[in-house]
């Protein structure tokens, strides 16, 4: 089972990152000021990963892909890691299709 780790940044900002259930990371957050940001982040991930239309899939200038997870207002609320393989980039969709809705919080 996934879960969303938290953490706190040198400058006192906090982001997360979501984890499959091996440890893996496979969503990261953007930086946000308090926790309550971070809060309603999570649950934006939980909220949005299920629908495929909140997922772009992108390709970078190096050839690797990744894909971003948007809100319903087109704000991007994670970023994925880099794939070699559009094929990769499909699964870790579906890995965080998978994970985020039942995902827990820890705090590192």
């Amino acid at each position: 089972m996934g879960k969303f780790v938290v953490k706190t940044a040198k400058n006192g900002q906090f982001h997360f990152a979501l984890k499959a259930g091996n440890g893996e990371t496979i969503l990261s957050s953007e930086m946000y000021n308090s926790k309550a940001s971070l809060k309603n982040g999570i649950k934006s991930v939980k909220e949005n990963a299920s629908k495929d239309e909140r997922y772009e899939k992108k390709t970078a200038t190096n050839g690797k892909h990744y894909f971003v997870l948007k809100a319903g207002n087109h704000q991007v609320i994670g970023n994925s890691e880099m794939y070699e393989s559009a094929s990769g980039r499909d699964n870790g969709i579906s890995s965080v299709k998978k994970n985020a809705p039942e995902a827990g919080i820890e705090e590192a």
